[in-house]
């Protein structure tokens, strides 16, 4: 996939070494020599080149986060700017404040001017230092702002609406004929991101809900007939909860979007599972069981996604309703933990993963790449442009190894019929 490119590279880069911008890395690299199919899409490897477009000394960047929390945006934005600071002593670095409502002066707060002294122990807290939001921005009020401060270079850190106005941004800079580089650091906790094989927070997220799942199963097995009811995030995809579920052990039905199950059969295994061992421990991902619902008006949030009916309750109250006819007591717990997960700080492993999101990004832009985001893919990031990664989405394979790992640790029946 070619990148565009803002005009010739001349400045000599400070960094060491760099990277060609002939080497791609294909978007398969298991082949079947059979197979008849067109050959697969190959992308621009990430990393320093050996030119810039801008001129360190006279260029100003930006910075903003949009979007629900996720574990190390405040990395990014730390690692953003230690790279564009020490490794290519650009002028000025400028923290956008509440998503892209801080690109409308009208609407926005003052961006902050980053320091090594403000970005110095951030990255050891959750949440995002700069603030977020959802919602669109006025597009032309925001490259006008962008114009008069002198910003050369935006980042915009958030998932598919985050970089869907990133590509507006890019779009509206150039019918103009400005020259700005806007490059996207993609982020979902539900790790849905096409092109990325792990987005950074997803491993935290798995981490810290594999915790939730250990001390709902020591609630469920307290007790009873105890039944431990975990709701986590996973909008269109399970992968925190499919992760989660492997990595405790504990759970004995998993629930994901990609698998769509029959209530009365989930009930009737449920109730098995309590007569046998008198303790159960569900994970449902807030996708799930979007069928069970009544087909009405789809609501959207302000990002212009679809907000999800609360399957958790809706379990809970199904789980209730039908133990109570069978005339069967339980003893329920309830838990929704998303909010705690999601605003953890980042553990050793997203850190890591973030630093290489950020300096790729700053790589990219300072050799006037734009209209694009960072991918990872094979072990090696990427340049993928922006249109392309929000043309899809990822989700779980129900015939993948995730999935079947699901079912081997839950021992749970394909869709409960």
């Amino acid at each position: 996939m070619n990148i565009t490119v803002l005009g010739e590279a001349t400045f000599e880069s400070p960094i060491g070494h760099s990277i060609s911008d002939s080497l791609r890395i294909p978007e398969n690299i298991v082949i079947d020599p059979t197979s008849t199919a067109k050959e697969a899409l190959t992308f621009e490897l990430a990393g320093p080149r050996s030119k810039l477009f801008f001129d360190p000394k006279h260029t100003r960047a930006g910075i903003i986060t949009c979007g629900g929390l996720c574990p190390g945006l405040n990395n990014v934005i730390r690692s953003l700017f230690l790279e564009l600071h020490h490794a290519y002593g650009i002028k000025e670095v400028l923290g956008f404040r509440g998503g892209y409502q801080g690109l409308d002066p009208a609407k926005g707060k003052e961006p902050i001017v980053l320091t090594p002294e403000f970005v110095h122990n951030i990255h050891k807290e959750g949440g995002t230092v700069l603030g977020t939001s959802r919602g669109p921005v006025d597009i032309p009020v925001a490259v006008d702002n962008l114009i008069q401060r002198g910003v050369n270079i935006i980042f915009t850190v958030g998932g598919d609406g985050t970089q869907r106005g990133g590509n507006a941004l890019f779009q509206e800079a150039k019918k103009r004929g400005y020259p700005l580089a806007v490059v996207g650091v993609p982020k979902t906790i539900d790790n849905d991101v096409a092109f990325v094989t792990r987005t950074f927070g997803y491993m935290t997220a798995v981490s810290e809900a594999s915790r939730v799942l250990s001390n709902a199963h020591n609630e469920a097995i307290s007790v009873e007939n105890g039944i431990a009811l975990v709701k986590l995030m996973g909008r269109h995809a399970g992968f925190v909860a499919a992760g989660a579920t492997v990595s405790c052990q504990d759970v004995n039905f998993a629930l994901l979007p990609e698998a769509s199950f029959k209530l009365d059969g989930f009930l009737a295994a449920l109730k098995e599972r309590i007569i046998d061992r008198s303790h159960a421990l569900v994970v449902v991902a807030e996708g799930a069981g979007q069928d069970l619902f009544a087909a009405d008006e789809l609501k959207k949030d302000d990002s212009g996604n679809v907000k999800s009916k609360d399957i958790g309750l809706f379990l809970k109250g199904a789980i209730e309703q039908y133990f109570k006819s069978e005339n069967s007591p339980i003893v329920m717990r309830y838990i929704d933990p998303s909010y705690i997960i999601r605003s953890s700080a980042a553990n050793s492993e997203d850190a890591i993963l973030c630093d290489m999101f950020a300096r790729n990004a700053v790589h990219a832009a300072m050799a006037g790449k734009t209209g694009l985001v960072i991918g990872y893919m094979h072990d090696r990031f990427i340049h993928v442009p922006i249109e392309l990664l929000t043309s899809r989405k990822k989700s779980m394979d129900p015939e993948s190894f995730q999935w079947k790992a699901v079912q081997a640790s839950t021992g749970q029946v394909d869709l409960f019929e």
